[in-house]
């Protein structure tokens, strides 16, 4: 379909019409989702650049964050899917240069089952709303830098290879509580809440490239 009225209208409908749950993929705030109707579970994932702010969430399990998202899609109660068209979007290049909003409707079948894996992945790796908006706040009031210097780097390329926090101290010749310090700050830093988060974080924004100290 396309004109911005109806599609409009579609997302609309698909919304108000879900009975179980609405999952979305969004560039911009949340803010920006439509209407789902009264008591309908939705999960969100927002493109942390296409944050304007920060919102606080009412349940933060419902809304995450990640680093990109490859298209915006919302999708009801794993049924019917709305895929906007827009320059973001994958495909052909007469589909990126439609003139006006433009938009696929995907009812059931591979397509659609191949949408819904696609949401659950990039659930599965962002990071809940709140856990980024008050890993943001604080470094913001503590003055924090951006990323992680010389020593959480060789903490973390030590621990990325298995290393024990004790093992990890004792190679760097630091105190167990100081390797710990440094942990909760890289996942200060990262936004993240546990080890694995860390990790996966850590390799994608290539923190572990650190030299580690030799002896």
């Amino acid at each position: 379909m396309t004109g911005a009225r109806a599609v409009d209208e579609r997302l609309l409908r698909l919304c108000r019409g879900a009975t179980v749950e609405i999952c979305a993929l969004l560039a911009g705030s949340p803010s920006a989702s439509s209407d789902t109707g009264s008591g309908i579970p939705r999960r969100t994932v927002v493109e942390r650049t296409g944050l304007t702010a920060l919102p606080d969430a009412g349940d933060p399990t419902l809304i995450r964050v990640a680093d990109r998202i490859p298209a915006e899609l919302v999708i009801a109660d794993r049924a019917i899917a709305l895929l906007p068209f827009t320059p973001r979007t994958a495909g052909p290049a007469a589909l990126r240069e439609v003139p006006e909003p433009a938009a696929l409707v995907v009812h059931r079948g591979p397509l659609l089952s191949t949408l819904v894996n696609l949401f659950e992945d990039i659930w599965n790796e962002a990071l809940p709303l709140r856990v980024c908006a008050d890993a943001a706040r604080r470094r913001a009031v503590d003055g924090l830098p951006a990323g992680p210097d010389a020593l959480d780097l060789a903490v973390l390329s030590l621990l990325m290879d298995g290393l024990t926090d004790t093992s990890v101290a004792k190679q760097l010749g630091l105190g167990l509580r100081t390797v710990q310090r440094r942990v909760k700050r890289l996942m200060e830093l990262a936004g993240v809440t546990t080890r694995l988060q860390l990790g996966w974080h850590a390799a994608a924004h290539g923190w572990t490239t650190a030299r580690r100290p030799q002896g």
